[in-house]
């Protein structure tokens, strides 16, 4: 595997970005959800709540593919 700037190979350097993303974006759609809810547009926080859970699962599959590269078990949620 290839060694980028970070002393990271490319690939986990990769995961663990798109993995923090989508974690970071959770966190603020959680905001989202609230805004929306207290406007009372109920389809809106729905709306956000399937990307909030379609992060979620993404951050979990780079969880996954991280464990499996360093040779670790991946955690359970």
């Amino acid at each position: 595997m290839a060694t980028g700037e970070t002393g990271f190979d490319d690939v986990t350097f990769d995961l663990v970005s798109v993995q923090y993303h989508a974690l970071k974006a959770g966190h603020d759609y959680g905001q989202y959800v609230r805004d929306a809810d207290n406007a009372g547009l109920s389809d809106v926080a729905d709306f956000f709540r399937e990307v909030m859970e379609a992060d979620s699962q993404r951050a979990h599959r780079c969880h996954e593919f991280l464990a499996r590269l360093s040779g670790a078990e991946p955690a359970t949620r």
